[in-house]
């Protein structure tokens, strides 16, 4: 039997939420500190899963409504005031485009789908990133989902109860084999969909099933409780963010919370170490710390705009925990502990949930309010969302030249005249390409993968993608090849626009400096060379003459210039808080010399210089005297340090007239 308070599944949530919080505000170098949420989902499977077998094996039956309502007293007081105080922090933080995100968010995190929203979210683009300021709500949701699909799964198999614990097991084992699986794939997709964590809370609801079954006493050997923690202690210290996660690693934390709680009645050093006061109060306040501390530490991070010092990281650790504390005292503990009614507390619930959703269509449907903020900054702060673009016409056919290949079309309706291949310097230059491709009356496809030059024969390992995506780079390029092979013959003119000195140098630079990229020839590839530039000048070489072959004549865009620091995110930020002006801005962050960029571009602008084809050069648009600027008059030209806005790509559009020029005269 399980019932009654266990102390030492307390110290084991502080085993849960301590790596957390020092992961996200980078400290004691605990790379591996997501693990925690997987401890999480065992001990909540355990406890839950629990409580519903012994209604289920003393009653027959489930009550679905009062289920839920404890799970509405239990969770629901803190999460609307953590939701409201971050909505008044976030009021005068956040810009628009944030603060609009931040609506949906809103929404999404009240009706427990936010882990779907960050997945559809998540991608090249996905500007905010861990800046989202209810990102943690994730685990919650998948919890919450987990919590629907379970009591309904046991009350429709309640006659069969000697076999639901093998039914269970058999979801279990689906569920991880899908996880490692997809995880291979898409660990962004095994990472936030509950299919693919289920099985981790069905690991604690088997435990619980199995305890109350066998009337198991919860002890079996020190060892136990020791092999328990070292596992999970093993993930915490090797694994990284970017590593192949959750799929098979994600049974280190989830094995070792099974046989720590297993072993949570034996008397040993470990749980007692796990029943001391430190380890009780940090498990008793675990759920508003979780809660609490992730909008301190991404606020304060989006305020500063750089990292956090060691000083400042230690404040508002500090700082979380005494709020998680009062949330304890104020709001879980008064809440969970009143005799408010069924129906008082469902309209409290109901009425809460109305006016969070209600602040999170109006931030959403009006933009983020950006009448929050004076005409001065209003450029740069529109410049930050400038990268939205419709892409509903693009679609992947299966069959034809273009088959398994997604394409874009641009333009006007009709055969492609011309094809745009790139990566997401591409989609960036998109808006302009299109408002061109209208003009000229000259229908296009445009075709794009971020991080994959558009050459044939080569392939790309990057820092910054995971192997799935580096593989499908090659695959692309390689089905590109099977494409030139059968190109339309409507197709007269192709553009080849990438960051070429990426690909050539192999690093970022600036404020992206930290990326790395190398290239290397495709399998089977009729391409050779030690270095990348030798790389980059034969695939080249081999893309425009198949191009050529198939009746297309090839331009190569000289890519836009980067502007090392610059970033129009980091400038409205600047701008909004008073720690730069506008003249500060123009004179730093928004120019590069000449000089540096002619040192960053010498090779590019060598091979370019080779080619033998028209090369676009829109540097003159962009470049005066000595400098290359971001800012362009009253209007901001660049996203970031190397992609334009689509504000940026419009004005430049008539640059790429000669392409479209070249498919109107053949």
């Amino acid at each position: 039997m399980i019932h009654g308070y266990r102390a030492e599944i307390d110290g084991l949530r502080a085993i849960a939420i301590i790596p957390v919080v020092l992961f996200h505000f980078n400290l004691a170098g605990l790379q591996g500190g997501f693990v925690g949420v997987d401890v999480f989902f065992v001990i909540s499977g355990f406890l839950i899963g629990g409580i519903l077998w012994d209604e289920l094996r003393e009653t027959g039956r489930i009550r679905l409504g009062r289920f839920f309502l404890r799970r509405v007293r239990r969770l629901a007081p803190a999460y609307y005031v953590m939701a409201f105080a971050s909505f008044i922090a976030a009021w005068f933080i956040l810009l628009p485009f944030e603060f609009r995100e931040f609506g949906k968010e809103l929404i999404a995190a009240t009706v427990y789908l936010s882990n779907v929203l960050f997945w559809r979210s998540a991608g090249y683009f996905d500007v905010l990133g861990e800046e989202r300021v209810l990102l943690h709500t994730w685990s919650l949701a998948v919890e919450e989902q987990f919590y629907l699909f379970l009591p309904l799964f046991l009350l429709l198999l309640a006659r069969a109860r000697t076999a639901l614990p093998w039914v269970l097991s058999t979801i279990g084992l689906v569920s991880l084999a899908a996880c490692i699986v997809v995880t291979e794939t898409s660990a962004t997709t095994a990472f936030y969909l509950f299919p693919f964590r289920a099985w981790e809370l069905l690991a604690g609801v088997l435990l619980a099933i199995y305890g109350r079954e066998s009337g198991f006493k919860w002890e079996i050997g020190a060892w136990v409780s020791w092999a328990g923690l070292a596992l999970i202690l093993l993930a915490v210290l090797m694994l990284e963010p970017g590593d192949a996660f959750p799929g098979a690693l994600a049974l280190l934390p989830v094995a070792g919370t099974v046989l720590m709680i297993a072993n949570g009645k034996q008397a040993n050093p470990v749980n007692r170490v796990l029943t001391t006061p430190v380890f009780l109060f940090f498990g008793a306040i675990s759920y508003s710390l979780y809660l609490w501390h992730w909008p301190i530490v991404t606020l304060a991070k989006y305020y500063t705009g750089d990292a956090l010092g060691l000083g400042m990281s230690v404040v508002l650790i500090a700082i979380s925990v005494a709020v998680a504390w009062l949330s304890l005292k104020l709001v879980e503990n008064p809440v969970r502990r009143s005799s408010i009614r069924a129906i008082p507390l469902f309209s409290g619930y109901l009425a809460a949930s109305a006016v969070v959703l209600g602040v999170g269509f109006v931030l959403y449907s009006k933009d983020g309010l950006i009448e929050r903020f004076g005409p001065t900054e209003r450029p740069a702060i529109l410049a930050t969302r400038d990268f939205l673009q419709d892409w509903s016409r693009c679609h992947t056919p299966s069959e034809g030249a273009f088959s398994g290949i997604e394409i874009c079309p641009i333009g006007p309706e009709g055969a492609p005249r011309v094809l745009i291949w790139g990566d997401s310097h591409a989609r960036a230059f998109k808006e302009g390409l299109e408002h061109l491709a209208f003009q000229e009356d000259v229908p296009g496809i445009l075709i794009w993968r971020a991080g994959c030059p558009p050459l044939l024969g080569l392939s790309k390992t990057e820092k910054a993608a995971t192997a799935f995506e580096d593989a499908a780079c090659t695959q692309s390029n390689q089905a590109m090849d099977e494409v030139l092979s059968k190109l339309p013959g409507s197709i007269d003119a192709a553009l080849l626009l990438a960051r070429w000195t990426y690909y050539a140098d192999g690093r970022g630079i600036g404020a992206d400096a930290q990326n790395r990229i190398s290239l290397s020839p495709a399998p089977g590839a009729r391409i050779s060379g030690e270095t990348a530039p030798e790389l980059l000048v034969q695939a080249f070489g081999e893309t425009i003459q198949r191009l050529s072959d198939a009746g297309a004549e090839t331009f190569v865009l000289r890519q836009a210039p980067e502007i090392f620091d610059f970033g129009a995110r980091e400038m409205a930020r600047a701008l909004v808080y008073g720690q730069m002006t506008l003249r500060d801005v123009t004179n730093t962050i928004a120019t590069t010399s000449r000089r540096e960029l002619k040192e960053r571009n010498a090779s590019v602008d060598a091979i370019l210089a080779d080619l033998g084809v028209p090369i676009i050069d829109i540097w003159p648009r962009l470049c005066s005297g000595d400098k290359c600027s971001a800012l362009q008059g009253s209007e901001i030209f660049y996203f970031d340090n190397n992609h334009v806005t689509n504000t940026g790509a419009i004005a430049l559009s008539n640059s790429f007239k000669p392409v479209f020029d070249a498919a109107g005269d053949l």
